[in-house]
């Protein structure tokens, strides 16, 4: 938890744990936990070398190669995409399917069309899903409010990250594998 949600789990009377919301003590440390902080091993992404979970964040510091792969990963994510981003839908900004009114994030779409479209029964396309590659972008609608309302609550990539080119299968394998990995 960051500072903040746990400030706000310790501000009742009786200080409540932000999981389980069990009572809990006054200064009570997460024992177990850092018991195995302590006693699992992993090996630096920069220069292999293995240590306890316990070290990992001084030595990151201290390491140069570490903070080579570090700027490594920066570099590829903010380097200047080449040509081929025509290829790919957009998925971050859509237009209003009754007004046309565009530049809108999901949620700014759904609270759009909340707003000045909850009458409208024309059946239109959500354009949402209508850029996803399982979406069908002729598919209109019966009650697009209600899908808004049901379907685009929040918005996916910020709770999971999203492989539009990998099937369901394929994604519900890696999530498995990283549950394991996390254990």
């Amino acid at each position: 938890f960051c500072t903040p949600c746990l400030q706000e789990c310790l501000k009742p009377k009786k200080p409540l744990c932000g999981v389980c919301r069990s009572s809990l003590g006054p200064g009570s440390r997460a024992l177990d936990l850092e018991k195995q902080i302590e006693m699992t091993e992993t090996a630096c992404n920069g220069c292999n070398k293995k240590m306890y979970l316990s070290k990992m964040r001084s030595h990151a510091a201290s390491c140069s190669k570490y903070q080579n792969y570090i700027m490594e990963g920066v570099k590829a994510v903010t380097k200047e995409p080449l040509h081929s981003t025509r290829n790919f839908p957009n998925r971050f900004t859509f237009p209003c399917p009754y007004c046309s009114e565009k530049n809108f994030d999901q949620e700014g779409l759904v609270e759009h069309c909340k707003t000045l479209h909850s009458m409208d029964a024309k059946q239109v396309v959500c354009p949402i899903c209508a850029s996803m590659p399982w979406g069908d972008p002729n598919y209109r609608s019966a009650n697009f409010m209600e899908h808004l309302q049901r379907r685009h609550r929040f918005s996916y990539d910020t709770f999971v990250v999203c492989d539009y080119d990998a099937d369901e299968d394929d994604m519900m394998a890696q999530v498995l594998i990283r549950s394991l990995r996390d254990k």
